[in-house]
C-alpha cells in the first residue's frame, strides 16, 4: 500500500456519504405526483350533455301511443330508434319513425310533456306530429288496391303481408299511386285502426312523407320486458 492513500475504512465512508447524497439529490429531483379528481357536478354535467347528444343524433327512444301498428308494435312499447341514418337506406317492409307535421298534421289527442317538447326544439320537430308506419312504398313505386285476390300490389306485383293484424284486410279503401321521387308511401300494419298515406290522399304530397321528414327506422323495443327484441321488417 503506497503511504498516500486513504485508509480502507476512509475509503468505504466516503462512498457511503457520497452514495447518501446521489440518493438525497435524486429524491429531489423527482417531480412530485398531481391526480385531479373532478368534481361530481362536472361528471354528471359531462355525463348528461353526452347522454343528450346521443339521444338528438344518434339513438331515439319513443312510446308507442295508438293501437295502429298491432300487432307489431302495441300501444305502451317503447322503441329505440336508429337516428344515424335518418331517412337514408329506408327500404320497402321498413318501420320508420317520422315527422308528419307538414303531411299528417298532430296525431289527435296527443299530448306533449315539458321533456318531450325540449327534446323536440333540440331535434327540430314537433313531438305531437311524430308518427310510426311502415314503408310500403318508395320513390317510382306505383302502388295499386287491390287485384283481384284483395292483395295491395307494388309495380304490378301482389306484396305479402304477413304483419298486417289479423282479421284485417290489407285496405278496404281503394288506391292508385305513383310514389313520386324522394317520398314515401306508409301505413300501419292494422288497417283498420290506421290514419296513414290513405287518409292523407288530399293532402300536400298526395298522401306520400319525403324522405327527409323519416327519423329514423325503428330497431328495437326494450319495453315491454316480455316482448323486449329487435323489430324488423
Amino acid at each position: 500500500m503506497r503511504e498516500d492513500d486513504p485508509a480502507p475504512s476512509s475509503r468505504k465512508r466516503w462512498g457511503a456519504v457520497n452514495n447518501d447524497t446521489q440518493t438525497t439529490a435524486t429524491r429531489a429531483e423527482r417531480p412530485a405526483t398531481f391526480t385531479w379528481q373532478p368534481p361530481f357536478w362536472l361528471v354528471v354535467a359531462v355525463v348528461f350533455l353526452l347522454t343528450l347528444l346521443v339521444r338528438v343524433y344518434v339513438l331515439g327512444v319513443y312510446g308507442i301511443p295508438s293501437s295502429s301498428m298491432e300487432s307489431t308494435l302495441n300501444p305502451g312499447d317503447r322503441v329505440i330508434v336508429s337516428k344515424w341514418s335518418g331517412g337514408s337506406g329506408i327500404a320497402r317492409g321498413d318501420i320508420v319513425v317520422f315527422d308528419g307535421e307538414s303531411t299528417f298534421g298532430p296525431v289527435p289527442g296527443a299530448e306533449s310533456g315539458p321533456v318531450e317538447k325540449l327534446l323536440g326544439k333540440l331535434e327540430g320537430h314537433e313531438p305531437r306530429s311524430v308518427y310510426v308506419k311502415r314503408v310500403i312504398g318508395v320513390g317510382g313505386d306505383r302502388i295499386v288496391c287491390c287485384d283481384a285476390g284483395g292483395k295491395i300490389t307494388v309495380n304490378g306485383k301482389a306484396i305479402n303481408e304477413p304483419y298486417v293484424y289479423a282479421g284485417n284486410p290489407p285496405s278496404e279503401q281503394k288506391f292508385d299511386i305513383t310514389v313520386p321521387p324522394g317520398r314515401l308511401w306508409l301505413m300501419g300494419d292494422h288497417r283498420s285502426q290506421s290514419a296513414d298515406s290513405r287518409a292523407h290522399l288530399g293532402s300536400p304530397g298526395g298522401g306520400t312523407v319525403a324522405v327527409d321528414d323519416v327519423i329514423g327506422p325503428v330497431m328495437f323495443r326494450y319495453w315491454p320486458l316480455n316482448r323486449i327484441g329487435a323489430v324488423g321488417s
